[in-house]
């Protein structure tokens, strides 16, 4: 990196762009190596000031840090994100303890401060500390001299969920029918095959009115349409096969017996809520944690997905905006992308590409951007690349293919991303213009909020306070397709019992009564058939159903049910 062309560096108070305007055409020092000073101002390269010009952004924008050349930490050259293009997507990458979580701690202070709503996926439940002040020390404040940044201890207006209510946070449900076959696919582990009978045993429940709340729902309808009555059900349109059937009632056995049963029922949650905004302006944090699913991988990276198919369902397009509707960052991404086939990320690929016109930003957080599928990773236009590790074959690999994905620079990447500080990360991101900016290594500013958990204590006291508790938080079981099916059987037996016993011995010799009588048996089968899925039963249960009108159900990119607010 050469200092061969120097230009004087911006006096505090001064932009990027407006000391470069001032400075351009300054002579270097005659005659000598060092840095050319111009009063009490150091000089700085040519480079330096093309990258400070590049984040000189004259609308909105949130502060990420200062930029770091040969070293030097520059705080009047500050490294800025526009907040327009936060609904491009983004990238958070690192090396496990490089401060990935405290980057997104930074980013969604100042989008709940300019009024956008965040959502965060706590994984390892240190996210909390996002509602209460952050506790200044020797190390916070020698980060924000460093950066030139005015810390000031700040909590934000924040709401705490848990998947089914598991550890603390106001439950969050889904029902089987609006989670949808592809995305329970997933968590099921089940293969294409599988997957496509998943699907089409939705497809029947849909029609028939079958409204499938949790997994005895699902159970139900699959027994049933693997007995002796409902076999006929499937075959104008590919039918199920006992084997097929049998795995998925072995892996819906399996997920129960894991603890799964409170993720799957009622009140569904209404992914409508994390959209909110405080009476103060500033936008909702909604803070999902999930330390108690931690062991449960694909579960709590298939149910976020499932939360951002919910909201691209809803909402409408919008198109560019002043600034996104919500911010929903992914954390542990490649969980969500393991093992997954190919019509899950055929759906992934395609809900990132479209959601963006709904004014959602989605950003993905993992180790390297491998972790991400090419269609995916095209689509993320803002990257934070923390300090990565070379320390095997396949870390150099991984090093050197995170390196392609980067814009020319001046910078030796290779060299500079293994040699990150915590806290410090390569960025480039979108311009105004919606041209990539250029590549900058960064020291980001500190978090306002506390940097780790909040006490036990106040995180339940947050959870029980909220609005929202009384609406979730008690489980409903009301009647569904278990019950229905019950009743169907139960009134089934009872009329071939009857029959039975009212049915008269037949008399010698007379076999044709016992043929004819035999020859009536399959349309007997079909009218109970008939009384278990076309009967008036059934028709009680849409009315019953407040989140659908009529018989179909009309599904997503997902398989996921569409839902009325």
């Amino acid at each position: 990196m050469s200092d061969s062309e120097t230009v004087p560096a911006a006096t505090a108070g001064t932009t990027p762009a407006a000391a470069a305007a001032q400075t351009a055409g300054s002579a270097p020092a005659a005659g000598g190596n060092s840095p050319e000073v111009i009063g009490s101002a150091v000089a700085l390269p040519k480079e330096v000031l093309e990258i400070a010009s590049g984040y000189a952004f004259s609308g909105p924008a949130l502060d990420l840090g200062a930029l770091l050349w040969d070293a030097r930490c520059l705080p009047d050259v500050q490294i800025r994100i526009p907040l327009p293009m936060l609904n491009r997507h983004g990238l958070v990458a690192g090396a496990t303890g490089t401060g990935k979580t405290k980057t997104l701690q930074l980013v969604a202070e100042q989008l709940s401060a300019q009024g956008v709503p965040v959502f965060l996926a706590d994984i390892k439940g240190d996210v909390s500390g996002i509602s209460a002040p952050g506790v200044p020390n020797d190390k916070v404040q020698a980060r924000a001299a460093d950066v030139h940044q005015e810390w000031v201890a700040t909590g934000f207006p924040s709401e705490f969920y848990a998947l089914g209510g598991m550890g603390h946070g106001i439950p969050v449900r889904a029902t089987i029918t609006s989670f949808g076959p592809v995305l329970l696919s997933k968590v099921l582990q089940l293969n294409q095959t599988q997957e496509q009978s998943l699907g089409l045993i939705f497809h029947y429940a849909d029609q028939k009115g079958l409204e499938l709340v949790d997994l005895k729902d699902l159970r139900a309808v699959v027994t049933f349409l693997t007995s002796d009555e409902g076999k006929a059900e499937l075959k104008g349109i590919g039918g199920l096969s006992t084997a097929t059937a049998g795995v998925i009632l072995r892996s819906l056995t399996a997920f129960e017996a894991q603890g799964m049963s409170p993720f799957f029922g009622e009140p569904e949650f209404d992914t409508g809520e994390l959209l909110r905004v405080a009476g103060d302006g500033r936008g909702v944090v909604s803070v999902l944690e999930l330390p108690e699913v931690q062991d449960k991988p694909q579960l709590f990276s298939t149910f976020l997905m499932w939360l951002l198919a919910d909201l691209f369902h809803d909402l409408p397009e919008v198109g560019d905006s002043e600034k996104p509707k919500l911010v929903f960052f992914f954390d542990e991404a490649h969980l969500l992308f393991n093992d997954a086939s190919k019509a899950f990320l055929d759906s992934i690929t395609q809900t990132v590409r479209l959601i963006r016109s709904k004014g959602v930003g989605v950003f993905f957080v993992t180790q390297t951007p491998k972790d991400v599928p090419a269609d995916v990773l095209g689509q993320l236009g803002n990257r934070v690349q923390h300090a990565l590790r070379a320390f095997t074959p396949d870390d150099q690999k991984a090093l050197k293919a995170t390196v392609k994905t980067f814009p020319n620079s001046p910078y030796d990447l290779e060299e500079v991303l293994t040699g990150l500080g915590t806290g410090e990360a390569v960025i480039t991101v979108l311009s105004e213009k919606g041209a990539p900016t250029p590549v900058a290594v960064t020291r980001l500013r500190a978090p306002e909020s506390l940097m780790g958990p909040v006490d036990a204590g106040a995180l339940d006291a947050a959870v029980t306070g909220s609005s929202l508790y009384g609406r979730y938080a008690q489980a409903v079981d009301r009647e569904s397709a278990y019950e229905k099916l019950a009743v169907a059987e139960a009134a089934r037996a009872s009329a071939a019992a009857s029959q039975s016993a009212s049915r008269e011995p037949a008399a010698p010799g007379a076999g044709s009564a016992p043929a004819k009588g035999r020859g009536k048996a399959p349309k007997e089968d079909a009218s109970v058939v008939e009384q278990v899925v076309g009967s008036g039963m059934f028709k009680s249960l849409a009315r019953s159903v407040g989140t659908q009108i009529g018989r179909e159900i009309t599904r997503s990119l997902f398989g996921t049910a569409r839902r009325k607010r």
